[in-house]
């Protein structure tokens, strides 16, 4: 083996596949993508041997295949991003009643921001909510390890196990080792067993619900002082001294830390007390016992552990360079936040009067230490994003955290003040900082299905349900041609709610191929099913674009190095039971107009498929130019379709331009010819910059 460079994700697919996963599905969704995709590529060059990987149609489709393999004892990973487990959740409620047999690992990936999201949901929470194991990794290493410790707390105890990494841990590199070939763990050579346990009825899910029980507790056992202990460390540093030179302590090992200083204590007192020891002996054991003993603590989960880990380091420095020193403190590392390590949370509490919690994304570890605290009847104050202490929404950062840490050590009397005081301010940038809104790239098929569908509608009252994807884009303007988006899929189902509702307007549903097949279909079954008067816009540009490119049913590409046959669209669309199916292209403006007016005036469900390819899938032509003596500087081509590569010159003059004209940035035109058909004047050509 040799140390190479890896994105998170990559490290994530070579732990799983170092530990003898055997089949992996999932489906695309940052930030969690590139782990399928890498163990794809392993695959295809040979280097992963006995594996099956998969992009399923959506989530739910994978958990239920991987289900099935680890029934058989084969080791399973299954890959979403935080909202795709909302898909799953439907067959992951019932499989953890059912339990598995081969260790199946969910590789959550949970965006605070958030980034590229609808929301920022908490996986912790819905941990919770299923009864579901968590580890949290701080950083690529911990998660690597995390990922083979969670194949074997899986099978321990039939349980299915989350791992859930956040954004910067998953697109954060690293240089790690993995073996460069791996084989998959064998299927035990029993293989599925028939039993009625796998079966799920009310009687038995009673039952199930408290074996689930009883293994939660055993689990967190093992999170406080078990083999899982270390995901656990606390960290108690000495006034003055260096986050990195203090021991750590496994979980609940720091309660036998506790007890061994306690019995050495009163041994001290027993011998002061047997020596005929005066009360100032006395005085000066207490004293030189509570000398170093923290009020303050520091409660973290995730990657913002690490940030924390580094502004301490920050904050010690300054304090050396003021002549001063940070008091002594302790700092917990919440590594597996469900089931909860009590034990070892009420060792890191013992004795403190403060503690300040740093987490992303949900107040999970502050409301469980707010719990241990009202159990114990503990005098701790716990801060953190409840009452703003912490940041409350986004992402943490290392700068954040450092001021926030400062003004915590400055709230004590006897600690260095003005601490935060004495922290450089962050470089201000000076000046209005430039607005770069999202836009569809240039070429682009989208916008010419957007155009196409606005001109068609003309000015008729009309409501545009979009879905989730690089559509979405089309709510901005100039097309301002999405007016709803909720989930994947929602929009055709939204749809026809608007057109139960509001029966003069017309309501249009817009949504992607690769959307279509994990979402979209059960709205079309029941568009049809009751009749909803409404239009359905497939835009079909080959790939799942938002994600990276992924491949999907009605491309006939799999992970698995196989052409099998594409699902026709439109077949599909005929077989549900829509009547009229309308076919265009998109850089057609005409053409494609053409198609929108007759699908938008069919009554009944309709369907319009917009065929085009995602420009990282075409060749470019060559770009358009601007013709100089017939551009008339109206800016019907930037207002009417907002291209990117098409700009305006102020200064350029023309026959029939006196205050500016359009311009062509050849570095962005793709010659889709779009543009074209927008000018009144004929002024843009195809083939080539003037």
């Amino acid at each position: 083996m040799a140390k190479k460079l890896y994105m998170g994700n990559e490290a994530f697919a070579h732990a799983a596949l170092a530990a003898g996963v055997r089949v992996m599905a999932g489906y695309p969704g940052t930030p969690s993508s590139e782990l399928i995709e890498t163990v794809a590529k392993e695959h295809a060059a040979g280097r992963a041997e006995g594996v099956h990987v998969e992009w399923s149609t959506n989530e739910k489709a994978a958990l239920e295949v991987l289900a099935g393999a680890s029934y058989t004892g084969a080791r399973t990973l299954f890959t979403c991003k935080m909202v795709g487990l909302n898909v799953a959740s439907d067959a992951l409620m019932s499989l953890n009643y059912v339990g598995v047999k081969g260790g199946t690992v969910l590789f959550v990936a949970d965006d605070p921001g958030p980034i590229s999201s609808q929301t920022e949901q908490d996986t912790r929470r819905f941990a919770s909510f299923a009864k579901l194991p968590v580890l949290d990794p701080t950083t690529p290493e911990e998660g690597c390890e995390m990922m083979a410790a969670a194949f074997e707390l899986s099978e321990a105890y039939r349980t299915p196990i989350i791992v859930r990494p956040t954004t910067r841990i998953n697109h954060a590199s690293t240089f790690m080792e993995f073996p460069e070939v791996t084989h998959a763990k064998p299927v035990p050579e029993e293989g599925f067993e028939r039993d009625p346990k796998w079966v799920i009825f009310p009687r038995r899910a009673f039952q199930a619900h408290g074996e689930i029980n009883e293994r939660l507790r055993a689990i967190a056992q093992d999170f406080a002082s078990g083999p899982f202990a270390k995901f656990n460390p606390i960290v108690e540093v000495p006034a003055g001294s260096a986050f990195d030179e203090a021991p750590v302590y496994e979980g609940a090992a720091f309660a036998e830390e506790l007890d061994r200083r306690e019995a050495a204590h009163v041994a001290a007192e027993d011998e002061l007390l047997a020596s005929g020891a005066g009360e100032a002996d006395f005085a000066a054991l207490e004293t030189a016992r509570t000398a170093n003993v923290p009020r303050i603590g520091f409660a973290c989960g995730g990657v913002s552990a690490a940030y924390a880990r580094e502004a301490l380091g920050v904050l010690e420095a300054l304090a050396r360079e003021a002549g001063t020193e940070l008091p002594a403190y302790r700092f917990m590392q919440v590594g597996t936040p469900y089931p909860f390590p009590e034990d070892a949370a009420r060792a890191f509490m013992d004795g403190l009067e403060t503690v300040v919690v740093f987490e992303e994304l949900d107040h999970v570890i502050e409301d469980e230490l707010l719990m241990q605290a009202g159990r114990t009847h503990a005098a701790c104050q716990v801060h953190g994003r409840r009452d703003g202490v912490a940041r409350d929404r986004g992402e943490n950062t290392v700068d954040d955290i450092l001021r926030r840490l400062a003004s915590a050590f400055s709230a004590f009397a006897d600690m260095p003040q003005n601490l935060a005081a004495s922290l450089p301010e962050p470089a201000a940038f000076e000046g209005a900082l430039p607005t770069r809104p999202p836009v569809l790239c240039a070429g682009c098929p989208h916008r010419g299905s957007f155009s196409a569908v606005k001109r068609a509608l003309g000015g008729r009252p009309a409501v545009l349900c979009g879905d989730i994807g690089c559509y979405t884009l089309g709510n901005a303007q100039p097309l301002d041609a999405v007016d709803t988006c909720l989930c994947m899929g929602a929009g055709i189902t939204m749809a026809q709610g608007f057109a139960v509702a509001e029966p003069d307007k017309k309501c249009v549903a817009v949504v992607g191929d690769s959307t279509f097949f994990a979402s979209g279909m059960t709205g079309v079954a029941n568009a049809v099913y009751n009749q909803h008067d409404v239009t359905i816009v497939v835009l079909d540009n080959a790939t799942t674009a938002m994600t990276g490119g992924q491949p999907h049913p009605g491309t006939g590409i799999t992970l698995m190095g196989s052409q099998s046959q594409p699902i026709d669209i439109e077949g599909t669309l005929r077989a549900l039971g829509v009547q009229c199916v309308v076919r265009a292209n998109p850089f057609d403006l005409d053409e494609a107009t053409a198609a929108a007016q007759e699908a938008i005036d069919f009554e009944g469900p309709s369907a319009l498929i917009y065929v085009g390819p995602c420009i990282q899938l075409s060749k470019p032509n060559a770009p358009v130019c601007i013709n100089p003596d017939a551009c008339t500087g109206c800016k019907k081509c930037i207002t009417s379709i907002g291209c990117p590569a098409i700009g305006f010159d102020v200064d350029a003059r023309g026959p029939k331009a006196k205050h500016g004209q359009a311009v062509v940035d050849t570095s962005l035109c793709t010659g889709c010819g779009l543009c074209t058909f927008t000018c009144p004047f004929g002024a843009i050509e195809k083939g080539g910059a003037r």
